[in-house]
């Protein structure tokens, strides 16, 4: 990875350039029986749609604040990549009427209607399947998102310096970010091409760095299994099958 890279969008830029067709997330859904893998390459492509439609359509500007209502799951993984690459605050879990705008999934709507501004509603579903009926009041992200330009660069610079990311009450700049998630692969024991199970939900900082920022950081991938629930043995079957190196749960 390079050095120089001081958010997580500069991360995964670096990961494109080095090695666009490795795994970089493999999702599972252990209460729909739903896997999707994820290469660096599809990944980015789905972030670049993503900060498209943040920055067009949904007219986001560096420093507005996007609160992600949204579980451990591959889409919220991009959202907080397209975040980063936009300059605009991924807030997680936090207050939706303070925010600029919302994204929500399905079973988080009604709070979400507590922002006045943009909302985005995520159903979901399996290979990114829109809602049946579209949410009164929301944007259906998988009608909203195909559409979209497949590289994006931003109106404005994203310093690294600002505030990039806001969990569990703790906000953290873009540079801080990297330099946690840095710090937390080597306390994980993950290096490049290692592979990375986490069993965590995204509403801390923990879960954040074990589900997503610590391999992307050091040139790894993560298996990010949403309602974890296997047995001891179908653990070690999928830890197997996925040729993981770490597991956090």
């Amino acid at each position: 990875m390079n050095a120089n890279d001081r958010t997580p969008a500069d991360l995964l830029r670096s990961a494109l350039a080095s090695d666009p067709g490795r795994p970089l997330v493999t999702f599972y859904d252990d209460a729909t029986g739903e896997r999707v893998e994820l290469s660096v390459a599809t990944f980015a492509n789905w972030v670049a749609k993503t900060a498209n439609l943040l920055q067009g359509d949904l007219a986001a500007e560096p420093g507005d604040r996007a609160v992600l209502l949204l579980p451990a799951h591959w889409q919220t993984a991009v959202w907080l990549l397209a975040c980063s690459s936009v300059g605009v605050v991924a807030d997680v879990g936090g207050d939706p009427a303070s925010a600029d705008l919302v994204v929500s999934g399905p079973d988080s709507l009604d709070a979400a209607r507590a922002c006045s501004g943009e909302r985005v509603a995520l159903a979901l579903r399996p290979l990114g399947g829109r809602f049946p009926q579209p949410p009164d009041g929301f944007a259906d992200y998988a009608v909203e998102v195909p559409g979209q330009g497949d590289r994006f660069a931003p109106y404005a610079p994203v310093d690294p310096d600002e505030v990039a990311l806001a969990v569990g009450g703790t906000e953290l700049t873009g540079a801080e970010v990297v330099a946690r998630a840095r710090v937390d692969a080597e306390g994980f024991g993950l290096g490049p091409g290692e592979r990375i199970l986490s069993g965590l939900p995204y509403d801390s900082w923990e879960g954040l760095s074990a589900g997503l920022y610590g391999a992307l950081a050091v040139g790894g991938s993560v298996v990010l299994c949403r309602r974890l629930d296997v047995s001891e043995e179908g653990l070690r079957k999928r830890v197997a099958d996925e040729r993981v190196t770490v597991t956090v749960r």
